[in-house]
């Protein structure tokens, strides 16, 4: 009691304005800070895909030239990666972990928010190399030597920016596992924890495990360039496939960092809407688990053409193979949870069907690229594109944004327009299909990535995808007024915004306060056994 008192006797007199978000160490700012970081990253990244489909509207150079298109096609890749879909499930797991466990804040509050601003420095330095000499290193968000060790004075920045995002993010994972396993309220076990949390604890421990490697990557190569060594130089005796190994290794685990905190979410909203338990809770949480475990052992699924033994071949086409069995438990049990459930399509439930059905065609495709032949045919084409998008756009994307109209309630107290976001979905999900279906088209007739032009017969299919990316981008805007409006007033929303939803954060107040849970929740049975039954 006597630490709880103390921490409130330091927060009372916290300050206002600019200084509050710069020196705040509450949760739910810095999930806000994180959220609206995040937003920004996703308009920036989005304005560069923009330009490159608008190079593509016709064959031939139009807007840019092959070099600027390849940087556009590098930042438009690690901005989307680090700086909008990372960043938004650590907000959400700021402003919401705290108040599912039932926690007073984060267990190390001052680290939390120096993780969040390492992060507006790191893409400063990033960004700027747009306007260094040379441009920005047009090597792909991947960096493979040697182009990216041919590129000029931007590349130490960019390796530099690298650095800072894995610093932040290694600190945001500490930082959640610390407050999962410390601090979770009296009678909350491991196995009665919201499935959100889970996928975060998982999520958590896979950033410390593999951001290291991605700094060591480029650490090596920074020293290839300006300190004389020959990891990835062939005329020095090092191997550049080297590269790609250590890259994919954090590269892969990377994916499923950007995936598993959007099943967790999934898994908080189907069962709401559905007024069921989540179908097979035990089940979920070892889905998740073995997802993580298999994901590092697939990584040169990414190098099959880079001319492997057969035999490691084999093993990466069935290790990959393999994960499409966890997954398909999750899509499985999700549907089970719908099934005969008392349904309403909210916003929030609309985003996780469509989720469940989109995310489902990313996954087969997946499955198409994880065979040795047929990934010789699809490797480096718009197949690839299409595939990672559907797994990222419709899949991460739409569950961040799902969950923003979830919790938007509990976070501002107002309930948000729902004709004006069930407009935005709409838009959003035909446009996102007219987008990136033709796609598979495209790349299995041979159109390659990252190239600026291509054959004329390619038009009509590119220009279909151009105007759907353009609706898309556009259709966003109405998902920044929602949020505006929301924020700005509406409908008050109750304690517990939705019919179905349990869970500690909805026996809060609507807008939750400023500190939750200075004394720790009383167990109650309807939120330590949410999954086995109301």
């Amino acid at each position: 009691m006597n630490t709880v008192a103390v921490v409130h006797e330091y927060h009372a007199g916290h300050p206002s304005g600019l200084w509050r978000w710069i020196t705040t160490t509450n949760h739910k700012d810095i999930g806000t800070l994180y959220l609206c970081f995040s937003l920004l990253m996703f308009f920036v990244g989005g304005a560069f895909a923009m330009l490159i489909r608008a190079e593509l509207w016709t064959p031939g150079m139009q807007l840019m030239d092959p070099e600027f298109f390849n940087e556009m096609t590098a930042l438009h890749g690690l901005v989307m990666i680090f700086g909008a879909i990372m960043p938004a499930f650590v907000g959400l797991a700021n402003w919401m972990i705290p108040m599912m466990v039932g926690a007073p804040d984060m267990a190390l509050p001052r680290m939390n928010n120096w993780s969040f601003w390492i992060l507006p420095f790191a893409f400063i330095l990033l960004l700027s190399t747009l306007f260094m000499p040379g441009g920005a290193a047009g090597a792909g968000w991947t960096m493979y030597p040697p182009l990216f060790l041919q590129s000029g004075v931007a590349m130490p920045f960019q390796v530099f920016a690298i650095h800072l995002m894995g610093i932040s993010s290694v600190m945001g994972g500490i930082n959640i596992i610390a407050t999962i396993l410390n601090l979770r309220a009296p009678g909350m076990s491991l196995m009665k924890m919201p499935m959100f949390v889970w996928s975060w604890l998982i999520t958590a421990y896979l950033l410390i495990a593999v951001m290291p490697v991605l700094a060591g990557a480029v650490t090596m190569m920074l020293m290839d360039k300006y300190f004389g060594t020959s990891f990835f130089n062939a005329a020095g005796g090092g191997d550049p496939v080297l590269y790609q190994h250590v890259f994919w290794f954090f590269g892969h685990p990377e994916v499923y960092i950007m995936i598993l905190p959007a099943f967790g979410i999934i898994s908080e909203i189907i069962p709401t809407f559905s007024r069921k338990p989540l179908f097979g809770y035990t089940s979920m949480v070892f889905a998740i688990a073995s997802i993580a475990f298999l994901s590092f052992i697939v990584w040169a699924h990414h190098m099959f053409t880079v001319g492997m033994p057969l035999a490691a071949d084999l093993f990466f086409m069935f290790t990959t193979m393999l994960i499409a069995v966890p997954t398909g438990v999750k899509v499985f049990n999700w549907v089970a949870t719908m099934w005969r459930g008392a349904l309403s399509f909210e916003t929030p439930m609309l985003f996780a069907v469509a989720f469940v059905f989109l995310f489902t065609i990313g996954g087969f495709s997946g499955v198409m690229l994880a065979l040795v032949p047929a990934d010789w045919q699809y490797h480096q084409t718009y197949f690839v594109v299409a595939h990672f998008h559907y797994v990222l756009v419709t899949g991460s994307a739409f569950a961040i944004m799902g969950a923003v109209y979830y919790w938007l309630p509990k976070w501002t107290g107002h309930m948000y327009n729902e004709t004006l976001a069930k407009w935005h979905f709409w838009l959003s999900v035909i446009s996102v299909n007219v987008l990136y279906f033709p796609m598979h088209f495209l790349g299995l007739a041979g159109m390659p990535r990252r190239i600026p032009d291509y054959p004329v017969q390619f038009t009509d299919l590119n220009q279909i995808v151009s105007v759907g990316g353009f609706v898309f981008g556009a259709s966003q805007l109405l998902f920044v007024a929602c949020i505006i409006l929301c924020v700005r007033g509406g409908k008050k929303a109750e304690a517990r915004a939705w019919d179905g939803a349990h869970g500690l954060e909805w026996t809060l107040p609507s807008p939750a306060p400023y500190h939750s849970f200075a004394e720790p929740p009383a167990p109650n049975l309807i939120w330590t056994h949410p999954y086995q039954g109301s």
